[in-house]
C-alpha cells in the first residue's frame, strides 16, 4: 500500500516475506477466500481483512505502568496510534516523576490507579517496572479488569484462573537471538 501497489501475487507476497507462496495460500485461505487466481489479492482489501483477523479496526486504550526510561519511550512512540493503541496515561510511585510530563501524558500517582480504571477502562496495560514491583501492580490491575498486560519487568507474570492475556517480553531473549544469528 505504501508503494502504491493495488495488486500482489502471492509470489511477490512471497519474496518480501520469506515464505513460500504456497504457505501464504495456505494461511490466507484459513480465513476466507481473499484472492483470485491468476489475478492475485487485491492489497487494499487483503489489508483490511487483516486488519480485522488481527483485531487492528477499532482502538484498545491503553495505560503504562512505570515512567523510568522504557516507559517514557513507550509513551512518545506514534507508531502505536497509528496501529490503534491509544496510550491513555501514565502511573508511576515515584513522588519525583509524579506531576511530570511525558509527552502529551502528565505521570499518575500509582495509589489512584484503580479509581481512574473505574472511569477509564484500559483495555492493555503495559508493565515497566522493576521485577519485584511488577507482580503487585499486576494483581492490581488484574483486580481493576484490566484484560491483557504487556509485560517488560523481568519476571514472567501468569493469570490462568482470572482469563486474563499476558505477553512476557523479555528483550534479553532477542538480544540471544541476534547473537546467535551472528554467530551462524
Amino acid at each position: 500500500m505504501e508503494r502504491g501497489v493495488t495488486r500482489i501475487s502471492s509470489s511477490e507476497l512471497s519474496t518480501g516475506l520469506g515464505i513460500t507462496a504456497s504457505q501464504i495460500r495456505q494461511d490466507l485461505n484459513n480465513f476466507g477466500g481473499f484472492g483470485h487466481q491468476g489475478y492475485g489479492y487485491n492489497v487494499d482489501y487483503l489489508h483490511d481483512q487483516i486488519g480485522e483477523i488481527l483485531g487492528l479496526t477499532h482502538a484498545y486504550p491503553v495505560i503504562i505502568v512505570g515512567a523510568g526510561n522504557l516507559g517514557n519511550a513507550l509513551a512518545r512512540y506514534e507508531g502505536f496510534k497509528k496501529r490503534g493503541f491509544h496510550i491513555q496515561a501514565l502511573f508511576d510511585i515515584d513522588p519525583k516523576v509524579i506531576g511530570s510530563k511525558t509527552g502529551e501524558h502528565i505521570v499518575r500517582d500509582m495509589k489512584g490507579i484503580e479509581e481512574y480504571l473505574k472511569k477509564k477502562p484500559a483495555q492493555i496495560a503495559m508493565l515497566t517496572l522493576t521485577k519485584s514491583a511488577a507482580k503487585e501492580a499486576a494483581d492490581r490491575l488484574v483486580k481493576a479488569g484490566v484484560p491483557s498486560i504487556l509485560n517488560f519487568s523481568s519476571i514472567d507474570l501468569a493469570f490462568p484462573e482470572e482469563n486474563v492475556i499476558i505477553e512476557n517480553v523479555h528483550l534479553s531473549d532477542f538480544l540471544m537471538i541476534l547473537s546467535y544469528q551472528l554467530e551462524n
